[in-house]
């Protein structure tokens, strides 16, 4: 989780994807390094808001909770989903500092 956390979080890399049980401790992982914001996602929906009002860099899957025929429908919502900004912003830049 760490490397490839530092490489979003260093710019080498604009997004992830990482999988665990429920996706929780690997998306804590990941939040140890600045920059990154890694959310937890369960289904298209959550994965959407993540990127929508969270600017997700990171999306956190869990084997256990996620349907396997759902994974891929998840994460390209989230690889197509844009940033909104506007109100969001804020939150993100206290988030950074």
């Amino acid at each position: 989780i760490r490397p490839l956390a530092l490489a979003v979080a260093q710019g080498e890399l604009e997004r992830g994807v990482v999988f665990g049980g429920s996706g929780n401790g690997e998306a804590m992982a990941a939040n140890r390094c600045r920059g990154v914001r890694c959310a937890v996602s369960w289904n298209v929906e959550s994965a959407r808001l993540a990127r929508a009002h969270n600017d997700a860099n990171i999306l956190s899957l869990g084997q256990r909770l996620v349907p396997e025929q759902q994974v891929l429908a998840i994460v390209d919502v989230w690889l197509s989903t844009r940033f909104e900004a506007g109100r969001h912003v804020a939150r993100i830049r206290k988030l950074d500092t």
